[in-house]
């Protein structure tokens, strides 16, 4: 059965490392013979203002709408973004406040704390970049952003992290270094097809 696979690259420039790793990925996964989906935030267009959840919520602009299409649609999904002040950017924070929806991504209990995860069966890769060298980050910071992207948005939703990987330094790597994450990536990509 082919791997349906849903690829977001949540930076706001066109041109990146995130869209280069993606790129990776794809071409890893295409090759594999893997259908692929792909969006990029930078092409997406969607009022990111959040005021919160509610009966009086905006309605969904079509961007937003198929981003949720292709999620519901994929075995699998790629998430690339940049790290930026412990977190990704707030435009691709905005898609996923306004999109990962109750009544879509879960379903709160009318009692108590629990809920229900409506993207069960699902498995993602999630691909960091930062400047922040990996190592520091987790020993003194806790490696916000892997556990965020891990814990509180793909477990959350029931959809199952196999791979979350933070490249960094971006700053300090130089061709050689940024080859082998490209090369990373591509493997990645063949590992998930």
């Amino acid at each position: 059965m082919t791997k349906k696979i849903f690829i977001w690259v949540a930076h706001p420039k066109a041109v990146s490392l995130c869209a280069g790793l993606a790129d990776a990925y794809q071409a890893g996964a295409e090759a594999k013979g893997a259908e692929i989906r792909r969006m990029d935030l930078c092409a997406m267009q969607f009022d990111p203002t959040f005021e919160g959840y509610g009966p009086d919520a905006p309605a969904l602009e079509p961007d937003l709408l198929e981003w949720q299409g292709n999620l519901a649609w994929a075995d699998h999904v790629l998430i690339v973004h940049p790290y930026w002040w412990g977190a990704m950017p707030t435009r691709a924070k905005a898609v996923l406040d306004r999109a990962l929806t109750s009544g879509f991504a879960y379903k709160y209990h009318r009692r108590g704390l629990g809920w229900d995860k409506l993207l069960t069966g699902r498995t993602a890769d999630a691909l960091i970049t930062s400047d922040t060298p990996p190592l520091i980050d987790t020993f003194i910071y806790r490696k916000p952003a892997r556990r965020v992207i891990r814990n509180q948005v793909l477990g959350f939703c029931g959809i199952k992290a196999r791979n979350v990987v933070q490249f960094g330094s971006v700053k300090l790597a130089d061709a050689a270094k940024i080859d082998r994450w490209i090369g990373k990536a591509r493997a990645m990509g063949q590992a998930a097809a």
